[in-house]
């Protein structure tokens, strides 16, 4: 049987609607649900394969997209979420009760610092954007997944129109390596090469050629003395090889 990806890949893809006004996400507790208002479409939403983020029972991926950290607020039971990892980059505030992550957010100095990170299925709402991408495929094998079954996994994200990465999608890979190559002071600046060239010391001049000395006269022709007469085997072979 084919592996479960994740529900809403799985069960077809929905599209969103493009000004989507966000909505609520509620946690799966029965009772005293954990709240979080969204507004606005969340962006980047893809599936991810990685071990830190929170997925639905029997799911090798998860669905996770990110919003502007202004735009999400806990408005009900906020004393019930706790970070699951201190240590981690993302901290991802869990409910205690049935453990959903309710969001993540960065604190540290990060490429994508100010922006949370969220779960569009814990909404009742339609219209979230839908998935763009499968980021991080190849973890699952470090959880446990038989790498022999990689190909049926690609095969069935590659058939409902998501491409298969094994770290994040080209844009948000540039947008990390641009954030470094600033930290760096590395970073393209176009003005840069026409400076250095300005600023580079004019080149110094070629040395004065020196005198062509004048040919030496050439020695008095002698005549070479005549060749000794060979005959037999050694004359052939003197005449072939000019010896």
């Amino acid at each position: 049987m084919a592996p479960s990806l994740h529900p809403a890949i799985d069960d077809g893809i929905s599209q969103g609607y493009g000004s989507f006004n966000g909505g609520t996400l509620e946690c799966k507790c029965p009772t005293d649900k954990v709240v979080v208002r969204i507004t606005g479409d969340v962006a980047y939403n893809h599936a991810c394969g990685c071990s830190k983020c929170w997925k639905p029972a029997g799911a090798l991926f998860s669905v996770v997209g990110v919003v502007p950290v202004d735009k999400l607020e806990v408005i009900a039971h906020p004393e019930k979420l706790k970070v699951v990892d201190e240590s981690a980059t993302i901290q991802r505030h869990a409910c205690t009760g049935c453990c959903v992550h309710m969001y993540g957010r960065i604190e540290k100095d990060h490429p994508f610092k100010g922006l949370d990170f969220v779960h569009t299925e814990l909404s009742s709402e339609k219209g979230w954007q839908a998935p763009q991408f499968a980021a991080f495929c190849s973890s699952i094998i470090e959880q446990g997944f038989d790498p022999s079954g990689m190909g049926e996994v690609r095969s069935k994200f590659h058939a409902v129109g998501l491409e298969t990465y094994d770290c994040l999608a080209p844009g948000l890979m540039d947008a990390i390596a641009g954030y470094t190559a600033k930290q760096n002071g590395t970073a393209y600046d176009p003005a840069k090469p026409a400076a250095a060239a300005a600023a580079a010391p004019a080149p110094a001049a070629a040395p004065a050629a020196a005198p062509t000395p004048k040919p030496a006269a050439a020695p008095a022709y002698k005549p070479a003395p005549a060749p000794e007469k060979k005959g037999g085997i050694a004359g052939f072979f003197a005449k072939l090889f000019g010896g």
